[in-house]
């Protein structure tokens, strides 16, 4: 806590969606939290103590950190109002939606960090050697089970449970449920892997560190080492199939495909109801500022107070 409210902190927005960065610029607090070392109490009281001490470059990244600590209650709350979300889809209209489809192979390439997309393995394989990864890479992982792999989230989330050191039973199964689709948001959250790894990771020293296979791809195939001529790969000692697997599924098509199923569901007179029984019961009562056309809505369940959740997390 002290290294960063002291060191650290000034990073934390702008810093905590690359896993490059992520791993100073994020407070590495939630396993304290989790296990009870440190109480929300305790790290708000620090965090305000220190906002008053700081300058404006500072500022803007430690009320970002504080909102995460809220949204993280909030979270928290949903599963203490509502224990069965742990079991059971958010909006049971989509019960049916992946469960007769699970794939045992695909799900085991996935645990193990060999789907053929480096920056998923990458991620799998930092998560199994360390216990910990941000948040922005977490979701990505959990969205490519969902939509890539078209698993249900259920066993996903026991892989996940049992790998995360700050495993939070409240935060997880909502967000677990929120980046598979089945919570009722109006988004579709969907991770191209190829892009994220361009993005975040754009010299591939993130791969490369966890995927010696790839040592010598040149930066431009990193992140698509299957694009590379045979005859390259062999010289660079990178066989597709060999050294590192070929992708095991084809990211336009399985997205594509993944729409257009939940696109059958969200058409169905049953799911609106659903989704606003949900919305009625978690959506923040948080009155955000009147906007120039008047009183914005209220947040979509699980989006506290209008924000984007796409980043809803403390880690």
């Amino acid at each position: 806590l002290d290294s960063f409210l002291t060191e650290r902190g000034g990073a934390y927005r702008g810093g905590i969606s690359s896993p490059l960065s992520a791993m100073s610029a994020c407070s590495r607090l939630s396993p304290y939290l989790a296990w009870g070392n440190l109480s929300t109490r305790q790290v708000v009281q620090a965090t305000r103590e220190r906002l008053r001490q700081v300058d404006p470059r500072w500022a803007a990244s430690l009320q970002a950190f504080e909102s995460r600590l809220h949204w993280r209650c909030h979270f928290i709350q949903k599963l203490e109002d509502e224990p069965r979300i742990e079991f059971t889809n958010f909006v049971r209209a989509y019960d049916g939606l992946r469960e007769a489809q699970f794939n045992r192979e695909s799900f085991t390439a996935w645990q193990l960090g060999e789907t053929g997309y480096p920056m998923i393995d990458a991620c799998m394989r930092m998560l199994r050697a360390t216990g910990w990864l941000n948040f922005r890479m977490r979701s990505m992982l959990m969205a490519f089970a969902a939509y890539d792999l078209w698993l249900h989230w259920q066993e996903p989330a026991h892989h996940l449970a049992r790998l995360f050191l700050d495993y939070e039973p409240g935060i997880h199964y909502p967000q677990v449920q929120m980046q598979s689709g089945t919570a009722g948001h109006a988004t579709i959250r969907l991770y191209n892997p190829v892009k994220q790894g361009q993005d975040q990771d754009p010299r591939g020293a993130f791969v490369r560190r966890w995927i010696p296979a790839l040592a010598r791809v040149p930066d431009s195939f990193v992140h698509a080492p299957w694009l590379l001529p045979e005859g390259q790969q062999e010289a660079l000692g990178c066989r597709i199939g060999r050294d590192y697997p070929a992708p095991i599924v084809d990211h336009a098509r399985a997205v594509t495909e993944a729409r257009a199923r939940i696109a059958q569901i969200r058409r169905s007179p049953a799911l609106a109801a659903a989704v606003a029984r949900v919305f009625e019961r978690h959506g923040s009562r948080r009155r955000p500022p009147a906007g120039p056309r008047g009183p914005r809505r209220r947040s979509a369940p699980g989006t506290p107070s209008g924000q984007d959740d796409r980043q809803l997390s403390l880690f």
